[in-house]
């Protein structure tokens, strides 16, 4: 079972508000958001919009793609689908603002920092997620939550963009059960 816990109107509503929270604590406005491929660069393309009505200059935007930087490369059961990064603005001595979907691991943005510093030297690193679902493995913390989301190991947060899935929505439901590639099939798709 699925259960919807942001709609459209609680996620602009929540963008909205961590805009704020953006500028308010970074008052100098020497800012950029840099979103993860995929969902944290939509995201981060509105917050974007949302930000730049409230600094001026308009506050500068980039994305990542982390494949190569995470620490699963090499065990993931399948390759990467991989985009390209884009950083045309100097990150030196800028606060750069990561932005993600869903904070989980922590890995995820671990590999962010380390794709990011790839390009220069920032003043700070600050992190906006739309949703914290716990279970750290790493020491990672947001600056900016949109909603923070209690969950099992057995449920899987899922947001859903208009822009890759033609609906604004966060749900809740189980997880997929992971197959080896390796595995074989199930009993009932045997072939007798």
């Amino acid at each position: 079972m699925t259960t919807v816990v942001l709609d459209r109107d609680d996620m602009r509503r929540t963008l909205v508000r961590i805009a704020h929270e953006i500028v308010e604590k970074n008052p100098d406005g020497a800012i950029a958001l840099v979103g993860i491929h995929r969902r944290g660069a939509v995201l981060a393309r509105r917050l974007q919009t949302l930000t730049s009505e409230l600094l001026e200059p308009a506050v500068p935007l980039g994305d990542l793609d982390i494949s190569f930087y995470r620490d699963d490369y090499a065990i993931r059961p399948s390759a990467p689908v991989v985009h390209a990064t884009h950083l045309e603005f100097p990150v030196d001595g800028r606060t750069i603002v990561i932005v993600d979907d869903v904070l989980y691991t922590g890995r995820t943005v671990r590999a962010a920092v380390d794709a990011t510093f790839d390009y220069g030297r920032p003043a700070r690193v600050q992190l906006a997620v739309l949703v914290d679902r716990g279970h750290r493995e790493l020491p990672i913390r947001p600056d900016y939550v949109g909603k923070n989301i209690p969950t099992s190991q057995e449920e899987r947060v899922n947001v859903c963009v208009e822009e890759i899935d033609g609906v604004d929505e966060v749900t809740i439901g189980p997880a997929a059960k992971f197959q080896s590639p390796t595995s074989p099939p199930p009993a009932s798709n045997v072939a007798a």
